[in-house]
């Protein structure tokens, strides 16, 4: 504090207008008045000292804090409930750590998000790369032209994985960056889930799989391409888990709060403990299949919230599963 040149500055001025006002005191009205004027501005001069004194420990408490935060130490708490400007400097300065503390934290976990997707990401596409190293060196080698044949089959389908989990990783990470622009639009129920089926038309009827919806007039305000891929993936998802001669409902509702396309299958179902992570990046249940990725749920569910929707299943081991997804009317 005595380094400060404005309070040492402020000290001397005190001093020589004590000693100034003294001296005329003592020359108009005697040496009382000399001596209660030189007692009165020692006694502000100390007071004003005191309460400087205070407010500059308070500082320095404050840029020790500063110094803590910077250092990486834990964010604590510097309120008080006094009143005054340096209280409310207090309470913007712990506003302001505990923001960047808890940024930091997010940073951290993103970061480490990061590193595991990156594990995830070349473990899914060192699985197809080496089968297709081997296929090409057995090419090399391979005089039957069947086995060619087949060999070039296999590469074929591991190039068309491949191609699919990169597109699907790319629109992952623009969404998840927000640089992809969700176009709403009015669609018509009957005309969006004919547009989610059509693909999967031949395939329903090779494994004898029943389809029905319910006719309705209602319409859905989202981005027509998007929300189809999402759904596609759901259905998708479902065909696979059914065996022969099962049996896939879609229907529509609506409610005060939101519009639902109700997903249902009769496939194996989902177990208990697989139930709260399906829509986790790579991850894969008990009962998923052998060529499954983990990851073309997490794409809806990434399609559907960005357009302030939700998606929620619910499923029960060997009876099957219902997806519910979500529009709502209202953004709370």
């Amino acid at each position: 504090m005595y380094k400060n040149s404005e309070f040492r500055y402020m000290i001397i001025s005190a001093a020589v207008f004590t000693a100034v006002i003294s001296v005329c005191g003592y020359a108009l009205c005697g040496i009382a008045a000399f001596i209660l004027l030189m007692l009165t501005g020692t006694v502000l001069t100390c007071v004003s000292v005191y309460f400087t004194r205070r407010r500059y420990a308070d500082i320095e408490a404050l840029n020790s804090y500063l110094v803590r935060v910077l250092a990486g130490e834990e964010n604590q708490s510097i309120l008080d409930q006094k009143e005054g400007e340096l209280s409310l400097l207090k309470t913007n300065i712990y506003k302001t750590t505990s923001t960047l503390y808890y940024q930091k934290e997010l940073l951290s976990k993103d970061k480490a998000a990061l590193v595991d997707a990156i594990a995830d990401i070349s473990h899914q596409l060192k699985t197809p790369l080496t089968s297709m190293i081997v296929m090409n060196d057995l090419l090399k080698t391979e005089e039957d032209n069947e086995k060619r044949i087949e060999f070039l089959n296999t590469q074929s389908n591991q190039l068309d994985r491949m191609s699919w989990l990169i597109q699907t990783l790319l629109k992952l990470s623009k969404i998840d960056a927000g640089t992809i622009a969700m176009k709403p639009e009015e669609i018509k129920a009957d005309e969006l889930i004919k547009e989610v089926i059509k693909p999967f038309e031949i395939q329903m009827d090779l494994k004898n799989i029943t389809y029905s919806q319910n006719d309705s007039d209602m319409t859905f305000k989202c981005d027509k391409n998007w929300t189809i891929e999402a759904l596609q993936n759901i259905v998708k998802n479902c065909i696979e888990h059914m065996d022969n001669g099962g049996s896939l409902v879609i229907n529509v509702s609506d409610t005060n709060i939101f519009r639902q396309i109700e997903i249902k299958d009769t496939g194996c179902g989902i177990l208990d403990e697989d139930l709260p992570h399906i829509f986790e990046r790579f991850y894969k249940g008990k009962n998923a299949g052998k060529d499954s990725v983990g990851i073309g749920l997490a794409l809806s569910k990434s399609i559907i919230t960005s357009q302030h929707g939700d998606i929620i299943v619910e499923s029960k081991e060997g009876e099957g599963t219902t997806f519910f997804v979500r529009f709502y009317k209202t953004i709370i």
